[in-house]
């Protein structure tokens, strides 16, 4: 039987390490092709620097606005149901499964001149296409079924016998949404957050159609690639990787400092 378990642990080591290798070779073959010189550069590079901060507020724009909108329709499907429930899970999880750039003209068809949003910003002298609304928008789009769905499980698993008991009591649903519901599925919700922003950050696709100008990074990344070639484009993309690495880990401290508490 030792044996057995053995053999079977050492066939399920070699399957992760082939996926571990393929995740980390094409990453390290990137880091290990740039020098610190070009990193440097790259750091002191204003485009550069404009367009990691144009990303990093976008994204976390976007996930902190339609954030607020998602965990009220989560909670709401996970508590109701209802006739065409599955067809609105089916909806909201469609930005996961189209292509990306058709998300982009979806989007763009919504604001541009022509419809209705974007006459009424027009008529006030705002022009979306091209605005950091745009790319807020787009970013959304794409974003928002990883922390509708995150939520979606985290009221799920709150047991709905503890709400029935404080509305039999005479707490209002308001009351319990906000004092039993929210804070014993506010570990899940925050880590759906952290996913929306994160994916909103990288995206490219949705975004170039709607914001090509100004250049968030995934889109200044392609555009030196497709100018310059690949040595231009990499040390963009390394240190590119490096931030928000490093404010994903932080996000996810502080995930864990709010769970503690």
């Amino acid at each position: 039987m030792l044996a057995k378990t053995t053999g079977f642990n050492l066939f399920l080591l070699f399957l992760s390490g082939l996926l571990l290798l393929f995740i980390i070779a094409p990453l390290a073959g990137m880091f290990l092709s740039v020098n610190s010189e070009q990193v440097a550069a790259t750091l002191h590079d204003k485009e550069v620097a404009s367009s990691i901060s144009l990303t990093l507020w976008t994204s976390m724009l976007a996930s902190i606005i339609f954030g607020f909108g998602a965990v009220p329709l989560a909670y709401f499907l996970a508590r109701k149901k209802f006739f065409m429930r599955s067809f609105i899970l089916g909806i909201i999880n469609v930005p996961v499964v189209i292509p990306h750039s058709a998300a982009g003209i979806a989007i763009l068809g919504f604001i541009s001149r022509d419809s209705f949003i974007g006459s009424l910003a027009s008529s006030v002298g705002l022009n979306l296409v091209g605005n950091p609304i745009a790319i807020i928008l787009a970013m959304a789009f794409v974003s928002l079924p990883f922390i509708i769905n995150a939520s979606i499980d985290a009221f799920s698993a709150v047991p709905i016998q503890l709400e029935k008991a404080a509305l039999n009591l005479g707490a209002s649903s308001f009351r319990v949404f906000f004092q039993i519901s929210l804070p014993l599925a506010w570990r899940g919700i925050l880590t759906g957050f952290i996913m929306m922003w994160a994916r909103g950050m990288s995206e490219f696709g949705a975004v170039v159609i709607v914001a090509y100008h100004p250049m968030v990074t995934p889109v200044l990344i392609y555009e030196r690639f497709a100018s310059f070639g690949l040595k231009y484009a990499t040390p963009v993309a390394v240190v590119f990787i490096v931030i928000t690495l490093l404010f994903f880990v932080l996000m996810r401290l502080l995930s864990k400092s709010v769970k503690t508490r």
